[in-house]
Parts: structure tokens; C-alpha cells; sequence
């Protein structure tokens, strides 16, 4: 029963994905900004019923230019994130381009591609996302870099920010809990080591339960602060917010400088 419940949902799954490359491919060139957003969140929110993860969403997402600084868990992040808030426009790995399907659609979407293992390539990427912040967008990073197994969270680096500090453009931390019976960090989702897309695909298709909490927490303002302080900051909200299952009091303090 299980591995037919995984094989049915990975169906639904590539079919989803294929309906979301002609939504892309045929309707966003005569989509508005809303048009394009309202099709986004749709197509994240239905990929996580096709894989049998519920959603839910606490907090409130801040209007205009906004930089959203999440913590790392799965490659749903993105998914989880844009069924919330699908304006954001996200700072990814490269590499996730070549990943099958999904990679031309994230692509689609206004991502911004980074090569993390080449320094100088870190300022090309600020100077984008300082453009798209100016223009009035939000934009996303994940500053762990890299995906933890969900029960801690890895040290943020720093450097992104200065696309915020440079535009005075409010920061919002975004807290990202995935759950399952049994388990209030689930041990499935968590996408560490060796682990290939298509074996996460497959062992979250055969779960039952899973369920990601996406928490919208307070915005801090940017200028003129330390990007390494401000760093700190953010991702001790991030850790308050997950060891409480849901938004600080305390990081809704600055939303006033936003």
C-alpha cells in the first residue's frame, strides 16, 4: 500500500509539474505581475497536495520590497514559500537548473542563480538582488547556504545581506518547520548528504502526515546596519521562532523601521 500511495502521488507529481511548464510556457507572456503570482501559488500549493504535505502559514508576509531570509530544510522550501508569498523571487544554487523539470520551472519564475563555489560571483548576485529591490520586489535567500536536517539551524552568512543594506530595504525572517506524526521536525523531508531528488520525491510520496509550517515573522530594518549583527539577528529570531512553533514577540519590534 505504501509504495502504490508513493507511485500515485510521484504520477501526480510529474503531471503537475508538466501542467505548470505549459501554464509558464503558453500563459505567463500574457500574464500581469498578479496574473503571473496568483498561477504561482496555485501551481507550489498543489505540488504540495500532490505530495501529500499540508501547509500552513502563520504571520503576515510585509508589502513592497522586502528581503526574506528563510532557514534551509528541503528542496520544498521554495514551494512551501511561494504558496504563501508568491511574489518572492529567489536566490538560488546554480546547479538547480539542471535539476529535470523543475529546474527550468524554477527558472521560470524570476529566480536569481548564484554559483556558490565561486566567491566574485556573490557580488554579480548583490548587485542583482539590489536591483530587483529597488524595482520594488521581494526577494528570498536561504543564508545557510546549504540544507540542514531541520532540527538545528547552520550558521548564516552574511554577505547577501548587503543587498538590503545597500537599498534600506527592510529584512523579514521566515521560520520553516517541516512535521510528521510522531516527529515534530520530520526525519523524511530532511534532504542531507547523498540523498538524490528523485529518492526524496519518492520517500516524502510514500509518507503520511507531513505537514510544513511556514511562519512570517517581524521585519528588522537594514540601514546602515552590520550585515554580520544583522545576520545574527535574523537568524535568532529564525530559532526562537521554530523552538516556539510560531512568530517572537520580540523580532516584531522593528517592523516600525520597515
Amino acid at each position: 500500500m505504501r509504495a502504490l500511495r508513493a507511485a500515485w502521488r510521484a504520477l501526480r507529481v510529474v503531471v503537475h509539474v508538466l501542467h505548470g511548464m505549459v501554464i509558464v510556457a503558453l500563459r505567463f507572456p500574457s500574464l500581469d505581475a498578479t496574473g503571473r503570482q496568483a498561477r504561482i501559488a496555485w501551481w507550489s500549493a498543489g505540488l504540495l497536495a500532490a505530495l501529500g504535505v499540508g501547509l500552513r502559514v502563520q504571520g503576515t508576509f510585509r508589502p513592497g520590497a522586502t528581503l526574506l531570509v528563510i532557514n534551509h530544510v528541503s528542496w520544498l522550501d521554495i514551494a512551501a514559500v511561494h504558496a504563501a508569498c508568491p511574489r518572492a523571487r529567489f536566490v538560488s544554487k546554480a546547479d538547480v537548473r539542471h535539476w529535470p523539470l523543475l529546474g527550468w520551472l524554477i527558472g521560470a519564475v524570476g529566480t536569481l542563480f548564484i554559483e556558490r563555489e565561486r566567491k566574485r560571483d556573490a557580488l554579480r548576485v548583490v548587485h542583482q538582488m539590489a536591483q530587483a529591490l529597488d524595482a520594488g520586489d521581494t526577494v528570498a535567500v536561504f543564508p545557510e547556504g546549504t540544507t540542514g536536517d531541520g532540527t538545528a539551524l547552520l550558521p548564516f552568512h552574511a554577505n547577501l545581506l548587503q543587498a538590503a543594506i545597500a537599498t534600506t530595504t527592510p529584512v523579514q525572517p521566515v521560520a520553516l518547520r517541516y512535521a510528521e506524526p510522531g516527529h515534530a521536525v520530520s526525519p523524511t523531508v530532511s534532504w542531507v548528504g547523498a540523498t538524490t531528488l528523485a529518492h526524496s520525491i519518492w520517500m516524502i510520496a510514500s509518507a503520511r502526515g507531513i505537514e510544513v509550517s511556514v511562519s512570517a515573522l517581524g521585519a528588522r530594518g537594514s540601514a546602515h546596519a552590520d550585515r554580520r549583527a544583522l545576520a545574527h539577528r535574523l537568524r535568532q529570531d529564525i530559532e526562537e521562532a521554530l523552538a516556539d512553533d510560531g512568530p517572537t514577540s520580540e523580532a516584531a519590534a522593528d517592523v516600525a523601521a520597515a
